[in-house]
């Protein structure tokens, strides 16, 4: 099961909240998730690297797009002349009213998925994969995961024959729902061929913070139960 299954979905709804929230009939479904695809294939073709994930909320009036990325500046291009095209080219693309927000990820070595688009662009320049790996791996580490976990398929290093690198530093609890497991996929475009990079990072527990929270809300909501002193003349 650990090997099988895509550690996000595994806990969607669960410890992670869906990437698209939004209600629909039955008619209406398939129309909607397939233009939720159109708008996250067109967003990740338009920018290539640096987009870590894409959520969209609807509402009855309009379709909030909320894009985290590494490289907001790249987004939101200078004055916002970037962003107010590239909402009126998904406006054009879903005949809907749309609203672009940006969400800028502080440490994206702690990110899988910008650290797999890292990986494929280094073997695109032809890096070698076991130097690159290494790297990858040591510094997400240094950023403060607790583990992290990669795998490359394919021609590597230009071999004849394609096959699978795995490499390991830490803990990677897959079967752990408490467990932050982020992951994430890319493809190097390789004069040989394509390389396939999934990369998997454990950034600790969604319970611990919960506790840290009620640790500190039961310490503030504390009262002193010794009596009040009476006031004297």
């Amino acid at each position: 099961m650990g090997q099988k299954v895509r550690p996000i979905g595994f806990r969607t709804g669960i410890m992670i909240p869906w990437q698209s929230t939004w209600f629909a009939t039955k008619a209406d479904f398939a129309d909607l998730l397939e233009e939720d695809d159109k708008i996250r294939c067109y967003i990740k073709k338009r920018f290539r690297n640096g987009i870590a994930k894409v959520r969209i909320e609807r509402t009855r009036e309009k379709v909030i797009v909320y894009i985290h990325s590494a490289r907001v500046g790249m987004i939101i291009g200078k004055k916002g002349a970037e962003v107010d095209k590239l909402t009126k080219e998904l406006e054009k693309l879903t005949h809907r009213h749309i609203e672009v927000k940006t969400f800028e990820i502080n440490n994206p070595q702690r990110d899988a998925q910008l650290v797999a688009e890292d990986v494929a662009e280094q073997l695109e320049k032809r890096q070698s994969f076991r130097r690159t790996m290494k790297r990858s791996m040591d510094q997400t580490m240094e950023a403060g995961a607790r583990g992290v976990r990669m795998q490359m398929a394919g021609r590597l290093g230009g071999a004849e024959m394609a096959r699978n690198e795995k490499a390991m530093l830490g803990s990677i609890p897959l079967s752990t729902l408490r467990a932050k497991i982020d992951y994430g996929f890319a493809e190097a475009k390789t004069a040989q061929g394509h390389i396939g990079i999934k990369v998997w990072i454990n950034n600790g527990d969604h319970l611990d913070a919960e506790e840290d929270d009620n640790a500190a809300n039961a310490q503030a909501s504390k009262v002193s139960k010794k009596p009040a002193r009476k006031a004297t003349r």
